[in-house]
């Protein structure tokens, strides 16, 4: 795996929280958040994967804490934010990726997969944005992970997954718009990774993997760290400073945000 090298200090002395960071994705982010000089509080559910990301930021030279939370728990959201600031004296930037999945025909989806793709998604990165909202006001950054199966002709066999994660690019709008006046930045981004579930259906579906990757102009899934990461960086970092409620598919040029 290529490991991202950021800009020395491009995000020093900013303070992180990257939700559903014990893996994939997250961890991709969270590390490279580290690389560029935050602080990071590596968030999610399982305490053994979370402090394996905060170990190897540490080992790389950066700083991070991990902390165990589920966010479909209002309260611990509440605890959680509070701890970050206490431990980190600050809370600069905010990365909402966490989300349980709900995939399956409509006819065939099961309602509590339904409601947790739904508490776990747009209820969670509502709770996680109003929770931060006092500490990132003059200058805070959020980024809100959606999906391009939101926005494609037919989301067939992801309509509950793709509900959850275009109502989180309503947040993420609406968040842009009404707190502007607050100095706080919220953007999104739709990511297309390699993870371990993809290297499964790679392997069991060879066929309609390939034809998948097909539809990928760079012809390859992104790495999480190396592609991912950056694009959340930038979101993060004074060179963004002018973008807002905004967008960014950072998945090879597959999908067209209109």
């Amino acid at each position: 795996m290529t490991t991202f090298q950021a800009a020395p200090a491009v995000l020093a002395g900013e303070t992180a929280i990257v939700t559903g960071a014990g893996q994939g994705i997250g961890r991709g982010i969270a590390l490279a958040l580290a690389a560029a000089g935050a602080q990071v509080a590596v968030v999610g559910r399982t305490s053994s994967t979370i402090a394996v990301v905060a170990d190897e930021i540490v080992d790389r030279g950066g700083r991070a804490e991990a902390f165990v939370c589920d966010v479909t728990d209002g309260i611990a959201v509440e605890g959680l934010v509070s701890a970050v600031v206490e431990e980190f004296g600050a809370l600069t930037v905010l990365v909402n990726n966490a989300m349980s999945p709900a995939h399956g025909l409509l006819l065939e989806v099961d309602e509590q997969a339904y409601r947790g793709a739904m508490e776990s998604g747009p209820t969670a990165t509502w709770r996680m944005m109003r929770a931060s909202h006092p500490h990132l006001r003059g200058g805070g950054r959020i980024v809100n992970l959606g999906s391009a199966a939101g926005i494609r002709w037919d989301p067939s066999g992801t309509g509950a997954y793709a509900a959850a994660k275009e109502a989180v690019r309503v947040l993420t709008r609406t968040a842009a718009c009404e707190w502007a006046n607050d100095g706080i930045r919220v953007n999104a981004i739709l990511p297309l990774a390699n993870s371990d579930t993809m290297e499964e259906w790679f392997r069991v579906e060879p066929d309609a993997a390939a034809g998948y990757l097909a539809t990928v102009p760079l012809g390859r899934l992104g790495d999480p760290e190396a592609d991912i990461g950056p694009a959340v960086v930038f979101l993060c970092s004074a060179a963004s400073r002018y973008v807002t409620g905004h967008t960014l598919a950072v998945d090879g040029g597959q999908a067209l945000v209109r």
